[in-house]
């Protein structure tokens, strides 16, 4: 602890400018700070500060080794300060922002095990689907489905998302069933707005990327609605499993073109990118990585009549 404790008294001198100011921060008499100082230098063999009867500076030795005990000394705290945060209780106000649809379908009912696992932790939970500035608005932790942009903030992906294109029976019997991509220009398709090029929906031919431009009679930036609509017969979606799987189980809307399906985008837990991570955005994601997972439960029943995802 010697070295440690001279580098401490360095860096207290040079912050403070003085041997008195640094003796009284450590609660040690000026000799002791003078002599650890002293011995530093005999060690190191070079003279870290110019010394006047007026002022203190550093040398251009000792700037170097002051920057560099400085960051010794932080990544010393930090590694302190992680050990006792994996100890500790989570606790405190978690703020999070999520898309709407999958906050009430899916985060609702996992956010009611969580509190009940750690009672310590208050949730202020925020959902709309537009993009938001965590840093700047103040949230820990943000769920984004899609894929993400370059960020400084550290994104974990949570599960995969399969994307679909379904219509009700009584649709398909009225207008018959889609049996490639560009079929779907003679037909009514419900679209998403909230994502860019909405009206142009991808698909995998033959191992390529292939657009069809779609149109019809409705346009929404809610998952759930167009959902409801698909299912009164409106017309033809492509949609997240998480929004239409139980509709898919029940035989409410039945798959089209599932052959042609790939998969690119996913559901990540996005947050700054801090050092330390507090114990309350750790466990959170940790605990829905495991809820959800590489098979989510909400694709589990419709395992046999999906394709295996194809990655873009």
């Amino acid at each position: 602890m010697d070295r440690l404790d001279d580098m401490l008294a360095f860096i207290k001198v040079v912050d403070t400018k003085s041997f008195t100011a640094a003796a009284e921060r450590l609660n040690l008499s000026k000799s002791v700070v003078s002599r650890r100082i002293g011995e530093l230098e005999n060690r190191l063999g070079a003279r870290l500060l110019n010394r006047t009867t007026r002022k203190l500076s550093l040398t251009e030795v000792g700037q170097a080794f002051y920057e560099r005990c400085t960051r010794i000394l932080a990544d010393l705290d930090e590694a302190e300060q992680a050990v006792a945060d994996l100890h500790a209780a989570p606790r405190g106000r978690l703020r999070l922002n999520a898309p709407t649809s999958f906050g009430v379908r899916h985060l609702a009912p996992a956010i009611a095990e969580f509190l009940e696992r750690y009672p310590d932790i208050e949730v202020d939970m925020d959902l709309n689907d537009r993009f938001v500035d965590l840093i700047d608005e103040g949230y820990d932790v943000a769920i984004r489905i899609g894929r993400l942009r370059d960020s400084t903030l550290v994104a974990r992906r949570l599960a995969p998302v399969r994307r679909v294109v379904c219509a009700s029976p009584a649709y398909l019997e009225k207008y018959g069933t889609p049996a490639v991509p560009e079929d779907l220009a003679d037909h009514r398709c419900l679209i998403y707005t909230n994502t860019p090029a909405a009206e142009q929906w991808q698909f995998r031919v033959n191992g390529e990327l292939r657009s069809v431009r779609v149109a019809g009679p409705m346009r929404s930036n809610n998952g759930d609605m167009l959902r409801e609509a698909a299912m009164a017969g409106i017309g033809v979606l492509m949609t997240p499993t998480f929004i239409c799987g139980e509709a898919l189980s029940s035989g409410a809307l039945k798959l089209v073109l599932a052959e042609f399906m790939y998969s690119d985008i996913a559901v990540n837990a996005v947050y700054p990118q801090n050092r330390h991570l507090s114990p309350k955005v750790r466990v959170f994601v940790d605990f829905l990585a495991r809820r959800f997972g590489p098979q989510p439960y909400w694709d589990c029943a419709l395992v046999r009549d999906l394709p295996e995802i194809v990655q873009a």
